[in-house]
């Protein structure tokens, strides 16, 4: 507590803008450092020589192009946000937002600046539709040029804005009603309010896990049950050998946007369910199918996804005690522009100044996810998928073109999974011919 007395004090010299602006750009720096280290990869044309059992010269050449042209846009993409954040902040573009909203709750609903949690919600809806704004060329590009140039996006410009217009849609329904809950919990429970914040978020957590898979994702995709067949059967004894409590097979249309493929589970207790994306079906063999299963029963076998969730609350609460120290600091709000001590604004600006802290947190996140993917990739090995998984994890890289030639550095800090070559290494499975897999588009029938 000492420590934590003696920091703030010394923030109490620091500008905290110049502060925010300053840390901000110097992550800017270190991650476009690790960018150039990754793009300079996506450069090499020949392939190298580890990788020769794993992906042709043909699927290699291609995934180069498709990374090395992503890369190219990061760039662009990761200058513009961060020019947006400077300017943004250097020039009160948050106050001025703020008065904004008081300005038109007092003009069109008559109520003044006391009506704090109404104003709010009229601040943090002007912000998202800018935000969605200013990010959408981006989007529109990535999507349309980009995934559509390399043949992975399904979309039309339709089906593209109507997304759009449901995910604004479902966030007002659902998370303006969670932040005026948020900002009264605050006001009303006096200093301990971290406590009773981080409840209230842990129910909406909770809450929006149990609802999305059967409210939200229908909205976006259709699910329809697996039929009935050797893939089923597979699945359900596989489920079955370790007890894992399935109750639903679905098939989601996830090639009705893109190509890319995936398979994931859902659910509390023992009502479980497993989804498989129509495109991995398409393009893999049943036994692979289940080795990919496999994996991801690995982490339900080993409760990864509840300690990840656990761990998650921890910080969560950490953050909010946090956050009462800096709730009622008139320095941080003045520093920024504000006459005023909003509470949102109060927990926006502290998200900044809490950033070095989230930076830490989230690099030693993607060390211990990363260690829960090769303890599934074992489980998955001891389940009898040696071979299967090797060529499932090929298979689905070569698909989804993903890059084959990771730096470590970039790897470590960006990514939460292990590059394919870790995983292949660590699970020590040697190829079963000498030629690289090729991703094919037969049928699961084949095997």
């Amino acid at each position: 507590m000492a420590n934590l007395n003696q920091t703030l004090s010394y923030l109490e010299s620091v500008n905290y803008k110049d502060y925010v602006i300053g840390f901000s750009c110097a992550v800017y720096a270190f991650e476009q450092y690790l960018n150039y280290r990754q793009h300079r990869r996506y450069l090499m044309r020949e392939r190298p020589k580890e990788l020769a059992d794993i992906v042709d010269e043909a699927d290699f050449r291609k995934s180069q192009s498709y990374n090395l042209e992503k890369s190219r846009f990061g760039f662009i993409e990761n200058a513009y946000k961060q020019l947006e954040l400077i300017l943004f902040l250097n020039y009160d573009a948050l106050p001025y937002l703020w008065d904004l909203s008081g300005r038109l709750l007092l003009r069109y609903a008559g109520y003044d600046s006391k009506y704090e949690i109404l104003q709010s919600i009229i601040f943090v809806i002007i912000y998202s539709l800018i935000s969605t704004a200013s990010s959408l060329p981006f989007s529109l590009y990535s999507t349309f040029v980009i995934e559509e140039r390399h043949g992975f996006n399904k979309q039309t410009l339709g089906l593209f804005f109507t997304d759009l217009l449901k995910s604004q849609l479902v966030f007002a329904v659902i998370m303006l009603p969670f932040l005026s809950a948020f900002l009264w919990i605050i006001k009303s429970t006096g200093d301990q309010f971290y406590f009773y914040v981080w409840v209230i978020a842990v129910v909406f957590q909770l809450f929006f896990m149990t609802i999305y898979p059967t409210v939200i994702q229908p909205l976006f995709n259709k699910l329809t049950p697996l039929e009935e067949g050797e893939l089923r059967t597979r699945i359900e004894e596989l489920a079955g050998r370790i007890q894992f409590p399935l109750k639903k097979l679905y098939v989601i249309d996830g090639s009705k946007r893109s190509s890319h493929s995936n398979a994931y589970f859902y659910g509390f207790g023992r009502n479980k369910h497993i989804v498989l994306f129509d495109t991995l079906i398409d393009h893999s063999t049943i036994d692979e199918i289940c080795a990919v299963l496999a994996h991801e029963l690995g982490h339900w076998a080993m409760s990864h996804t509840l300690k990840i969730l656990m761990v998650n609350q921890v910080y969560m609460l950490t953050m909010f005690w946090l956050f009462s120290y800096f709730i009622n600091n008139p320095q941080l709000y003045h520093d920024f522009g504000f006459n005023a001590m909003p509470t949102l604004i109060g927990f926006m600006l502290f998200q900044y100044v809490d950033a070095p802290i989230d930076s830490i947190i989230g690099l030693l996140m993607h060390v211990y996810q990363r260690k829960n993917e090769y303890e599934a990739d074992a489980y998955a090995l001891k389940l009898g998928y040696a071979s299967t998984l090797r060529s499932a994890l090929i298979k689905l890289s070569v698909k989804n073109l993903g890059g084959f030639n990771t730096d470590p550095w970039h790897s470590a800090w960006n990514r939460s999974h292990p590059s394919l070559t870790e995983r292949l290494d660590a699970l020590g499975i040697k190829p079963t011919s000498d030629k690289p897999i090729v991703a094919s588009d037969e049928s699961k029938k084949d095997q």
